[in-house]
């Protein structure tokens, strides 16, 4: 807290007035500071509210108390959720301090955790204008912004192919007599340009983003459009005729799909388009009369799938394991990823995830031709309303290749009209991913040519739901998975060999992220953990006496583990002796998980503590086990799945470090970054639009790039299309037990390889659980991801040069830039 004050300024005024106003400055000051003393945070920020109002004078003396003042009142009020107490507390201190960069990024961080992340990312983008070198700001302001501007859309607007094809589609419409057009989910304004270009005479467009609507906005500005575009900051869902549109459109324009095709409510959207915004269908002729009659672009599509072998998909959705580390994982308890919830809840969740599969690490195999699923024609409103309605679709596919049945891949070809279509295949090269739908529950996952896999494909809430997946084989012997439907008749003769695996008696699901499956199947990280735990014990354990008494019982060691999400680890610790475990893990259902497990393993009930429930908040997490004893082992989560630092690591090894016993030891102990120099293509335009050819002209990249971050996470490095311009080196070294050994900043020195164009730096981690046991963040069987920095500009290198990297660390933000 800060100590110093000044005392208020006497002088310039005369009369009872002002030397009563200098006395009441004066008691206001030193009761607030009685209060500080006493942690009374708000009645202190009502003094300090009442000095400055009094005496704006004294603002830029009193202004770094009065910050701290503020915050930790803040704080008090967030943990009561008087949220509208605290934003008026806020514009108080922005009544006196407009300007003030740290009021601003504490705004937004407030803003952040309470889910206005558009509001959020304001506050953090004025704290960076304010102030450049204002790390904390920057820091945030990077991470809110790829929640705010989405990495794809940097893709999308850099697909030429996908841009060009919408504009030919729209520019016919136009021609063919589509004058009034309305563009849903505009983004930045694209398609709406594309169609005041083409010569409609009326363009509306609609975004519900604020960030996206006023990016939106200045785009159109800057390409002249301002006056021929109307754009309007709110779902169509919402709009009105004639309060925010004049009259029906003739044509509606539209790029609102996901991976899954139907996962950005592109079906709700039309269907009330058709009841409310549209002029009513009709084809005269052959040809849409689009000057009297409605049409949508896109107008129909096609969803076609692919049975596949996926080792990547695999870890990351089916626990293989089922001793890790000597504990053994129960038959009893099933580990399930998010996309199998989704198919068996009705909650409204995208059933499948998404990969670039072409890009997968490990590659693919494909075990059935491709097929199709369904078809879809956004032109007409009675088959988009029954969509959701219609009963499953059964599909019989016949493997035509010797594999393991991991997931069922989805992409869609997109038909603008009858000319114009986008394909989003793994063989395509798009902006587009694919929808993928783990297999699970099948106890032989093993297919081969003559097999025949059967599913249910169905809408339900207008997501596409592929689920009851089994397997026929040649043999007639037919495996399921997930409670399926009744065969079709041709297969009833298969049911005396039936095998149905429904829940059994007494089964525990748990739910896990695919990360967490990814980890459980990391059988190298709990091994490693495992030693060096054993390790420390056998280091703290005292030397048996030639004589013990018999009654003797050695005290327990203390273990704690803060690791973020469902952790093994305290349970193998528990398996090492005389050890009494606590986990850290929030949800209910992890609880009951690790609970099962220790009972299946015998393990005495006095092994694991959940340590949340012995504190008072999860702030106060690394605390003592009791009074008089320190913990032996604390293990943190140094790495996030994405590649980056967790934050506030170092603070939390400080901490950590004043809570070990003697001898103890924090896992890991270090850590060192590692970097290469690369030149990527695909990381450029991942992370900025690049320049205005890709978007056929319109001026775009200016404004979106405003939201490109430096540190591109989420990478697989095994996977990622780039050409290693260096050999890897040392970045930067992170003890977390002897922190005198780290530095800020560094500079090193990297030889150049091979030449080419710098255009980012990708990193990961050695993680040093002791100076023999190490993990690497980058491995095959890592469930972790890389990041990289990606360069503003790219740099010219050649072979035998040297270049100079600046590495800075700051909390838990690490930059990287190239000294010039």
């Amino acid at each position: 807290m800060p100590n110093s004050r000044p005392g208020p300024r006497r002088g310039g005024g005369r009369g009872g007035g002002a030397s009563g106003r200098e006395e009441l400055v004066s008691r206001s000051l030193q009761s607030a500071e009685h209060c500080l003393g006493a942690q009374d945070f708000g009645t202190a920020y009502a003094h300090y509210l009442l000095v400055l109002s009094l005496a704006p004078e004294l603002k830029e003396g009193v202004k770094e108390t009065f910050q701290y003042t503020l915050f930790r009142w803040a704080e008090e009020l967030d943990a009561l959720n008087r949220t509208q107490d605290l934003l008026s507390c806020y514009e108080q201190a922005f009544e006196l301090f407009p300007e003030d960069e740290v009021i601003c990024n504490s705004m937004g961080e407030h803003l952040f955790r309470m889910g206005f992340r558009d509001e959020a990312a304001g506050y953090f983008h004025k704290a960076v204008k304010l102030n450049p070198d204002f790390t904390d700001a920057k820091e945030n302001f990077y991470r809110v912004a790829n929640w705010l501007v989405e990495r794809w859309h940097f893709i999308m607007l850099n697909d030429t192919k996908r841009n060009t094809v919408y504009n030919a589609a729209i520019r016919k419409a136009v021609d063919l007599g589509a004058k009034s057009v309305l563009d849903i989910g505009t983004g930045t304004g694209i398609l709406s340009m594309f169609a005041k270009n083409a010569g409609a005479h009326s363009v509306y467009a609609c975004e519900l983003s604020k960030t996206m609507y006023e990016l939106a906005c200045d785009v159109v500005a800057a390409n002249k459009m301002e006056a021929d575009i109307k754009l309007l900051h709110m779902k169509s869902l919402d709009i009105e005729i004639p309060k925010h549109i004049p009259e029906r459109v003739s044509l509606v324009v539209t790029e609102t799909v996901d991976a899954g095709l139907f996962g950005e409510g592109i079906v709700e959207s039309l269907i009330h388009a058709w009841e409310h915004l549209l002029l009513p269908s009709k084809t005269i002729g052959g040809h849409d009369d689009c000057e009297k009659f409605g049409k949508v672009i896109p107008a129909s599509a096609v969803m076609l799938g692919m049975a596949v072998e996926c080792t990547e998909i695999r870890r990351h959705h089916r626990v293989r394991s089922k001793d890790l580390a000597g504990v053994c994982l129960p038959e009893n308890v099933k580990f399930r990823s998010p996309s199998y919830t989704a198919t068996e809840t009705e909650e409204t969740v995208e059933p499948y995830t998404t990969e670039k599969m072409s890009q997968v690490p490990g590659g693919y195999l494909a075990l059935t031709e491709h097929f199709e699923i369904l078809h879809i024609n956004f032109n007409n409103l009675q088959e988009l309303k029954s969509l959701a309605t219609k009963p499953p679709c059964k599909l019989d596919i016949p493997v035509v290749n010797r594999g393991l049945l991991d997931a069922i891949v989805v992409w869609f070809v997109l038909h603008l009209d009858d000319e114009h279509s986008l394909s989003t295949s793994p063989s395509e090269e798009t902006c587009w991913e694919q929808a993928v739908y783990p297999v699970l529950d099948l106890t032989d996952h093993r297919v081969k040519p003559g097999d025949r896999v059967m599913m249910e494909a169905s809408c339900q809430d207008c997501y596409l739901r592929i689920q009851s997946f089994c397997v026929c084989r040649s043999e007639t012997e037919m495996e399921m998975g997930r409670s399926p439907s009744a065969p079709e008749a041709e297969l009833c003769s298969a049911l005396a060999n039936l095998q149905t695996h429904g829940p059994g008696i007494g089964e525990h699901t748990c739910m896990l992220e695919s990360t967490e499956i990814a980890l459980l199947n990391n059988t190298l990280y709990h091994e490693a953990f495992k030693r060096a735990m054993s390790r420390v014990f056998s280091s703290l354990s005292p030397e048996k006496p030639q004589e013990s008494p018999a009654a003797c019982v050695p005290e327990p060691f203390y273990v704690l583990d803060v690791s973020e999400g469902f952790s093994l680890l305290p349970l193998i610790a528990g398996s090492l002796g005389q050890v009494k475990s606590y986990s850290s893990v929030e949800k209910d259902q992890h609880r009951l998980t690790l609970d099962l497990i220790s009972e299946a393993n015998r393990f005495p009930k006095e092994t694991l503590e959940f340590w949340l429930r012995h504190v008072e908040d999860e702030s106060a997490v690394l605390q003592r086990p009791r009074s008089d004893k320190l913990w032996s082992i604390i293990i943190l989560d140094v790495v996030e799945p994405s590649g980056l630092l967790q934050q506030e690591i170092m603070e939390k090894a400080a901490i950590s470090r004043c809570l070990l016993q003697s001898g103890g030891k924090i896992f890991p102990q270090y850590v060192l970054m590692l970097g290469l120099l690369v030149e990527s293509q695909t990381l450029l335009e991942e992370s900025a639009v690049q320049g205005q050819d890709r978007t056929l002209g319109w001026s775009i990249a200016p404004f979106i790039n405003q939201f490109r971050v430096p540190v591109h996470v989420f990478l697989d490095l095994s996977a990622l299309p780039c050409v290693p311009l260096s050999e890897p080196v040392e970045l930067l070294r992170l003890d977390l037990m002897t922190p005198y050994l780290n530095t800020s900043s560094r500079e090193v020195k990297v030889p150049i390889c091979k030449s080419g164009q710098l255009t980012a730096i990708p990193f990961w981690y050695h993680m040093y659980l002791d100076d023999e046991i190490k993990l690497d963040t980058s491995s095959e069987a890592s469930h972790w991801k890389q990041a990289a920095a990606v360069l503003d500009h790219p740099i010219q290198v050649e072979m035998g040069d040297e270049l100079v990297l600046s590495v800075q660390h700051h909390k838990s933000s690490v930059t990287i830039s190239v000294k010039q």
